[in-house]
């Protein structure tokens, strides 16, 4: 008798800008992206963008400025999904980076 082994593949998180129905901005880590709820970890939500940010394609391809508004990191679930984006490695540094600022 031989003994099946079964390889389980855990999805890797990856970071990723989310908008929700509400006009929510988050930036976060996602296994799954797809459907109406998305649980994000270390998601931080941006109350406000400046204009040289060049908006939410912007925040997902350069991070906030220094002149951004970012909160403070939890794990979160989101409802009312919009849109995703991939977020670049420069980008991820800058959302990182960002204090937190009221």
């Amino acid at each position: 008798m031989t003994k099946k082994t079964t390889k389980t593949t855990a999805k890797k998180p990856r970071a990723v800008l989310v908008t929700t129905a509400h006009r929510g901005v988050f930036f976060g880590y996602a296994t799954a992206t797809d459907g109406e709820t998305i649980k994000l970890a270390k998601a931080r939500l941006c109350l406000y963008w400046s204009a040289d940010v060049k908006g939410f394609m912007g925040l997902a391809a350069n991070g906030p400025s220094a002149a951004c508004r970012i909160g403070p990191p939890a794990d979160i679930e989101l409802r009312s999904i919009a849109a995703v984006a991939e977020v670049t490695p420069a980008a991820v540094t800058a959302w990182e980076a960002a204090p937190w600022r009221s």
